[in-house]
């Protein structure tokens, strides 16, 4: 494992093309030149949390709050599915209201009937939750730890210690998951070196994901009036995360498109990020799963975009789907995603 030195100088002393260049060959050796795209469908906004940077927050009043139905989720996954999405993520607030069964026959339900993985991102639960949803077909769980600072984790969530977050990102590796964590970037408080205790909390827990994205302040919780992270940092984050665990699957957040909308995700690839995750959260509740203000929505048209534009290919969908490619342009018979993407290759 890098040190935290090491670590430090990638952050905050290489030149960032060098870093991103660095990063991007790390990328291409461990990982190839392949994107992968998860589709994210926020299934329910209810939170017992009181985190002070969410919009989800139990106190905030001003979230009108909503519980997809299993239809209704099956229809949004069913989408990301057609699309190309190669795994569906099920996501939520920390919903205590919603009892364990029933999401995991959601988690079934997406298995069964579309064949794509699964990832689970709904907080912390006692590890019998965990062990049933894997039993349902889930195979990952994203949750991420948030600060490697124990004192600004107390402080930014109520009644609640990085030790919690920690033990229970520990519970899913014994029950099964490939575990992602994950970090904000520019938290109002946040000494800039702990980023490098971020990343190496990353490697201890040898997660096979992790996410860092730059802080994008929401005006109805007490960070209101807060300066979002930077950008280059975040990058120079994935970027050292990339050197520091090459293997990990490091997506370039919708936080990146939010501040920079040309080419934040792009970006993001560029310096070491191999995954997109488009939203497919039906239309009339989009707006009530409001993390941050300004969220850019991103769906499977920009995903695709950003990939081509870095010059990278989409992974191959595990579930059925349809192509993207009009009939008879590029020689493309099949509706398989080999095929459609070979037949883009052509093009």
């Amino acid at each position: 494992m890098m040190h935290r030195d090491e670590i430090l100088g990638l952050l905050f002393e290489m030149p960032f093309g060098q870093l991103a260049a660095r990063a991007d060959a790390v990328r291409r050796a461990a990982k190839g030149d392949v994107v992968h795209v998860r589709g994210i469908v926020e299934f329910s906004n209810h939170c017992i949390r009181n985190c002070a940077y969410c919009g989800l927050r139990r106190d905030n009043g001003q979230v009108r709050r909503y519980r997809l139905s299993l239809p209704e989720v099956m229809a949004a996954a069913r989408e990301a599915a057609e699309a190309g999405a190669d795994t569906v993520v099920l996501q939520s607030g920390d919903d205590y209201g919603l009892p364990p069964r029933e999401l995991a026959e959601m988690v079934e339900a997406v298995k069964t009937r579309l064949g794509l993985a699964v990832t689970l991102s709904v907080g912390e639960r006692p590890a019998k939750d965990y062990a049933l949803w894997r039993s349902a077909g889930a195979d990952r769980f994203l949750m991420k730890h948030e600060t490697a600072d124990a004192r600004l984790y107390a402080r930014l969530h109520p009644g609640k210690t990085l030790a919690q977050r920690i033990a229970a990102l520990r519970r899913l590796r014994d029950a099964g998951y490939e575990v992602g964590s994950g970090f904000i970037v520019g938290l109002p408080g946040q000494r800039p070196e702990s980023l490098a205790d971020d990343v190496l909390l990353v490697c201890e827990l040898a997660a096979d994901m992790c996410g860092a994205g730059p802080f994008v302040p929401n005006g109805a919780t007490p960070l209101a009036g807060a300066q979002h992270g930077p950008v280059e940092l975040t990058l120079r984050c994935m970027a050292a995360l990339r050197i520091a665990r090459p293997g990990l699957n490091l997506p370039a957040t919708t936080a990146l498109a939010t501040l920079a909308p040309e080419d934040g995700q792009l970006a993001g690839l560029r310096a070491g990020g191999n995954v997109l995750m488009p939203g497919f959260t039906p239309a009339a509740r989009r707006a009530d799963y409001h993390i941050y203000d300004h969220k850019r929505r991103v769906d499977m048209d920009d995903a695709l975009d950003t990939i081509r534009r870095a010059g990278r290919v989409p992974a191959p969908a595990q579930g059925a789907r349809a192509c993207r490619i009009p009939p008879g342009d590029c020689g493309c018979t099949s509706a398989s995603t080999a095929a459609a993407t070979s037949a883009s290759r052509r093009c």
